[in-house]
């Protein structure tokens, strides 16, 4: 790719233009198609114009020119790049992935970030079905670099972020990989304002639908045929908190989900299941706690007492880590809004969302 003198004034138009005012031409590789780079009907081009409204972004053939203030042009074109870098992994582009560059970006022109778009968006996981499972955002490629990196693991965040997606693909690929010989998947079985006792069935049949989103994050990783083999072989278990207590999980990759519907006896339990070459994860949202009133939540507890502990690495994932629908983040701001405001309440629990 390239581009003349960032100082160059913009040619054309009457006068001559202020000092401030950059003008840069971005050469696209011949190789490479304008409509996988800027979208059909242009979508991904308007996504650009969105973001920098104070920018003139002109293409005519394989040539960009960009024009307006020095930085504005600057980061446009290291834009164009990390979406050449992203279609030059073989990784098509989306609006998404446009949006959430154009972030990455400013906050590294605020010195307040360090990864380049294209390294996070290009992170492969797990490729199963024909879709991958790769993170989208800084703090999720960090919250997967943290599970590579040490034995146990706390994601916390709202719900959209990817917690237990992202730590069952990171199961998934240390099972194929051999890493470990088992995956043990497990939540508390805790009353989210419904009555156990009312529902019908057996006792399996009442607890099954609060392992329900772990069996569908599996069957989105595995082929759904071999899921009944590997649970009937132990190879995959899917369990409630209840069954892990008086075992040591060996060789084992172990997710703990949910966790905020812990009771700090229950979290201590589950952290001491942990055997040699294993691999601990537990997720869980502190704003969403289900325990009945005047239970603590074992995961706020827990960030006080393993804060600090060697091999031990808390990641913290906020609303701008939600990957559903864009309102879900909305969403999670006006909730944290709201209770922030309610009288009474206490800023410590919500001090680390």
């Amino acid at each position: 790719m390239a581009s003349n003198d960032p100082t160059t004034p913009a040619e054309g138009g009457p006068g001559v233009e202020p000092a401030a005012t950059a003008r840069h031409v971005v050469v696209v590789p011949p190789d490479v198609s304008m409509v996988s780079l800027l979208g059909p009907r242009d979508e991904l081009l308007r996504v650009l114009e969105r973001a920098f409204t104070r920018t003139d972004v002109h293409v005519r053939g394989n040539e960009i020119t960009v024009t307006g203030s020095a930085g504005e042009v600057a980061l446009v074109e290291r834009l164009v790049d990390q979406m050449l870098a992203v279609l030059a992994a073989g990784q098509p582009l989306s609006a998404d992935a446009v949006e959430r560059s154009v972030a990455m970006l400013r906050a590294q022109a605020a010195g307040t970030g360090s990864e380049r778009p294209a390294d996070v968006l290009t992170l492969n996981i797990l490729s199963s079905r024909g879709r991958t499972i790769r993170p989208k955002t800084v703090n999720q490629k960090h919250y997967v670099d943290a599970i590579d990196d040490h034995t146990v693991v706390f994601g916390i965040g709202p719900a959209g972020t990817g917690k237990t997606y992202l730590a069952m693909a990171k199961a998934v690929q240390a099972l194929q990989a051999k890493q470990v010989n088992r995956i043990v998947l497990t939540r508390p079985a805790v009353e989210a304002g419904e009555r156990l006792g009312f529902l019908p069935g057996t006792l399996t049949d009442k607890i099954d639908p609060y392992l329900r989103p772990l069996y569908d994050a599996l069957h989105d990783m595995l082929d759904p045929d071999s899921i009944p083999r590997l649970m009937a072989a132990g190879t995959i278990e899917v369990a409630p908190l209840a069954y892990m207590r008086g075992r040591t999980l060996n060789d084992a990759f172990i997710i703990l989900d949910e966790a905020q519907n812990t009771s700090p006896e229950q979290m201590k339990m589950f952290l001491t299941r942990l055997g040699f070459n294993s691999k601990i994860v537990v997720t869980g949202d502190v704003t969403q706690v289900d325990l009945p009133s005047g239970t603590e939540s074992g995961l706020r507890v827990v960030q006080d007492i393993l804060e600090g502990i060697e091999d031990v690495h808390f990641s913290r994932l906020t609303s701008t880590d939600v990957v559903r629908h864009r309102l879900v983040s909305e969403i999670v701001d006006a909730y944290g809004r709201w209770e922030d405001a309610r009288p009474g309440r206490a800023p410590q629990q919500r001090g680390r969302r």
